[in-house]
């Protein structure tokens, strides 16, 4: 990709003006979780999870292209599912060829960042506080591993403690 590095993936070269939000991305096989940060980069909400088709090539670009043109989305952050040993894994590369495509197809700043732990920290929250017909919802896991991923991206940018850092 045409871009500058961050610590944990890649960004675009697109411009990211100031009150524009950031999409939140987990990246899976079979579903893609959202969410999406207030307009101030403060909090994340988690917002859509969408299901993959064998046929829907790097993943479902066209979509989430049309959520950032409805929320006004100037960065894209695309979970990259580092391994503990730091070899890259299949679904890794996976991710990182929707975040190219998604490059290849937004005006936005599109980064990955390392998500490692986000879906079974997203299962102990749901696992914790959910009704017992939601523990069962594994969209729901995607939307709050979203969720959490883009919190700690936000949380990172401002210069803050992030769940990687602890």
């Amino acid at each position: 990709m045409n871009c500058l590095k961050s610590s944990s993936g890649t960004t675009s070269n697109a411009s990211d003006g100031p009150g524009r939000r950031v999409l939140g991305v987990d990246f899976g096989t079979r579903r893609v979780g959202l969410a999406l940060s207030d307009p101030l980069r403060l909090f994340a909400s988690r917002l859509v999870t969408l299901d993959r088709s064998a046929n829907d090539g790097p993943g479902p670009v066209d979509r989430v292209a049309e959520l950032c043109r409805t929320y006004d989305v100037g960065t894209v952050v695309v979970g990259y599912p580092a391994r503990t040993d730091g070899r890259e894994s299949g679904i890794a590369q996976l991710a990182a060829s929707f975040a190219k495509a998604l490059e290849e197809t937004i005006a936005c700043r599109v980064e990955l960042y390392d998500e490692r732990y986000t879906s079974r920290m997203a299962s102990r929250v749901i696992g914790e506080t959910a009704r017992k017909k939601q523990r069962r919802d594994k969209g729901l896991v995607d939307r709050v591993a979203a969720e959490i991923l883009l919190q700690d991206w936000l949380d990172r940018e401002r210069g803050g403690l992030t769940a990687g850092s602890l």
